[in-house]
């Protein structure tokens, strides 16, 4: 039988292990982007545009294929999926701070393709202490749709 009660059973005793620790019960990927985007700061497009010219740290967190085909003048790419382990520690970075400006109270505009892995990388770095993370809304798609300029490799 393939729904026994014994499989309905651990489905639903996995459903329960799957409760972050704010107690919410996350069904998907962009369930956790909501309940990520309940503790960030989130920023427009034109907002990034505005302060680019304040030379903030810009992080891209999409992977190195996606930002090979274009990129917010002056990001650097640290992909998502390795960005706790290297940005503390990533030449680039470091190259931006002032000396008088730590890492983790710098500003940090993150952005990703829509919105949803900085978002999640925003909350992350957040619990790490840094304090202050922006992540942008609509992500790379909504920067090249309002005709910002891009950069190429």
């Amino acid at each position: 039988m393939v729904n026994s009660r014994k499989e309905r059973t651990l489905e639903n005793n996995y459903k329960l292990l799957i409760i972050n620790y704010f107690g919410e019960y996350m069904t998907t990927a962009n369930d956790l982007v909501a309940a990520a985007k309940k503790y960030i700061k989130e920023i427009d497009v034109k907002q990034l545009h505005d302060e680019i010219s304040e030379t903030p740290i810009i992080i891209d967190v999409r992977e190195p294929d996606e930002f090979a085909q274009g990129y917010v003048f002056g990001a650097i790419n640290i992909p998502r999926g390795v960005l706790e382990f290297q940005v503390e520690g990533h030449p680039a970075v470091a190259q931006k701070l002032s000396t008088e400006l730590q890492l983790k109270d710098a500003p940090i505009y993150l952005y990703c393709r829509t919105g949803g892995r900085s978002a999640l990388a925003a909350e992350s770095l957040g619990k790490m202490g840094f304090t202050n993370i922006r992540s942008v809304s609509g992500g790379f798609l909504a920067w090249e749709s309002s005709g910002f300029k891009i950069q190429h490799p």
